[in-house]
């Protein structure tokens, strides 16, 4: 069975974070296993909490992992500081780590920082050039390139930037303040849109823990990174269009839609 190694903060609501890696990771009939950066009280309505570990710990988590099963691809999500960062660039490198996707949680979709300024000068510099493709939001995207992405022609732009700075594909996430679920994969010089269907749902929480978990199992089954892409929005429609609706904010996607007991 393939493997897929999932380093994230855990949210205790289980509709982001690790717990929605290991659904979306074993929905694809792979074999998920998970390093946790941090431990975060939250639910549908925000984020109330976050105790993160220590290095030393993660290290050890990824000891463990690597020298065991080793994984055939990494997701990374929420990684909230310059240590932490550095523990994980220095065994992913050590290791050879393969099939890296790198979801950037620096921004959120409204703007709001959620990674201090050492941190994101560490991500960038040590963890980013290893990715085999980075997966920012909107927000996230126009820090990486320093730019503003007003128009659907700055999304082309700014991906441009930022796979000058760094060696993967680049796969900015066009979100609905812009365009609708539209995203943009630049790889080797070549733009190809992926469309995005209109769904009528608000329950959106994990999407973006979702989108790069489903792209890294693409990733393992053998799928090319644009094949991966678009599996991967296919399944993000999939869960969306099953109309969960749980809690009393913006609720989780369901992750298991395609599950089904006779």
């Amino acid at each position: 069975m393939k493997t897929v190694l999932t380093i994230a903060g855990s949210d205790c609501s289980g509709g982001a974070g690790i717990q929605a890696d290991i659904k979306t990771i074993t929905a694809h009939k792979l074999y998920a296993m998970s390093a946790i950066t941090a431990l975060t009280a939250q639910n549908t309505t925000g984020v109330y909490g976050i105790m993160e570990v220590t290095p030393d710990f993660l290290a050890n988590q990824l000891e463990c992992i690597f020298s065991d099963i080793y994984p055939d691809a990494v997701k990374i999500g929420m990684v909230s500081s310059r240590s932490l960062i550095e523990t994980i660039a220095s065994k992913l490198i050590k290791e050879k780590a393969k099939n890296i996707v790198m979801d950037p949680v620096m921004v959120s979709t409204s703007g709001s920082k959620l990674l201090a300024e050492d941190a994101a000068v560490t991500l960038t510099q040590q963890l980013l050039p290893l990715a085999t493709i980075i997966t920012p939001n909107i927000p996230e995207a126009e820090v990486l390139s320093g730019m503003k992405i007003t128009k659907v022609e700055d999304m082309i732009t700014a991906a441009e930037k930022i796979a000058r700075k760094y060696n993967g594909a680049i796969l900015i996430k066009g979100g609905h303040s812009l365009n609708d679920a539209n995203d943009l994969l630049y790889q080797e010089g070549k733009v190809e849109w992926f469309y995005g269907e209109r769904i009528d749902n608000l329950n959106t929480h994990g999407t973006g823990c979702t989108l790069s978990s489903a792209i890294a199992s693409n990733l393992v089954m053998g799928h090319s990174l644009s094949e991966s892409v678009r599996n991967a929005k296919k399944y993000i429609s999939g869960a969306l269009k099953s109309n969960l609706n749980l809690g009393k904010g913006s609720g989780p996607l369901d992750h298991t839609f395609a599950i089904r007991f006779d």
